[in-house]
């Protein structure tokens, strides 16, 4: 039996504002995650509306599937990259609007299993989906020194990745890394901490191989492509992003697909209140785009 989730979804009243749920309307939440974002959603589409919530973590799925019997949420596991896929096997021929969630769920960081946590003495997974892929500590097995050097520095922006890249490589020699604590005392030897600086020094080496692992750039540079071909004239595409890489590719592509109308012209971010309430949302960045109508032509 799953616990609940422990999972505070962000930016939950801005999301609701953008994206106008009515009763009638459908919704994607392609990262269903804890919920928080479809629950708040379906409650303003009922009774005839729906949400369908998307996830790559089958226990994403399973940990709601019993608490929400009472609204219009229909759960899905898949990536949000399928959702064309995914709204054609569910007869839908577009919808009001997505909203995709990027980054981690405090379910999984919170899972000593999964590896997300840099005190976690389980497994170094780092994948969404645990089923799927490998996880991050067998690439750490053969990954030969320089791409893993250029992918802590792709991915996660890390200086000193080629530091990194060559402990990793030394220390298997003697002792493959196996887990999520081990990988973070290595990094931390690493990586300066600079005085009163709040992050932790292994942050961005797991950030890289989660995105690595998960081939997330690759998934997002698809479904930005691809989604706005889902949504109805006036639908409306939202994404909330928490690192540089993700709202870059994002700002991008909404300003050159002539699919689509910015409606945000700078970044909607968290209010100091929320930003103290939920650490999480101080790094989280809303985009908001709409679908323009009559234009049926990609990038």
């Amino acid at each position: 039996m799953l616990e609940p989730t422990c999972h505070i979804p962000v930016l939950v009243d801005e999301v609701l504002q953008w994206l106008e749920p009515s009763p009638g309307k459908v919704f994607v939440d392609g990262t269903f995650g804890g919920g928080g974002h479809a629950k708040a959603l379906a409650q303003q589409v009922a009774p005839h509306g729906l949400v369908l919530g998307i996830d790559l973590d089958p226990g994403a799925i399973a940990r709601s599937e019993q608490t929400l019997a009472t609204l219009p949420i229909q759960l899905v596991a898949g990536s949000y990259a399928e959702i064309p896929t995914i709204l054609a096997n569910q007869h839908l021929a577009a919808v009001d609007g997505i909203l995709l969630d990027l980054g981690l769920s405090s379910d999984q960081l919170t899972d000593p299993a999964r590896g997300f946590s840099f005190l976690s003495a389980g497994p170094l997974d780092l994948r969404f989906d645990p089923e799927s892929g490998e996880p991050a500590w067998k690439l750490l097995q053969y990954c030969e020194e320089k791409r893993l050097a250029d992918i802590i520095f792709q991915y996660g922006e890390e200086r000193y990745s080629r530091r990194i890249a060559k402990e990793i490589v030394a220390s298997r020699r003697a002792s493959p890394i196996r887990t999520a604590d081990q990988l973070a005392e290595l990094v931390r030897r690493c990586v300066p901490r600079s005085r009163g600086h709040q992050i932790d020094p292994a942050t961005r080496t797991f950030q890289a191989l989660r995105i690595a692992v998960n081939e997330e750039l690759t998934s997002l540079e698809l479904a930005l492509k691809s989604l706005p071909e889902c949504l109805r004239p006036g639908g409306r595409f939202v994404i909330i992003s928490f690192h540089s890489l993700e709202d870059r590719l994002v700002k991008h592509a909404f300003r050159n697909d002539d699919r689509l109308e910015v409606l945000t012209k700078k970044p909607v971010v968290a209010s100091d209140r929320e930003s103290i309430e939920n650490p999480r949302a101080r790094s989280a960045k809303l985009r908001v785009a709409q679908r323009t109508a009559g234009n049926t032509s990609g990038n």
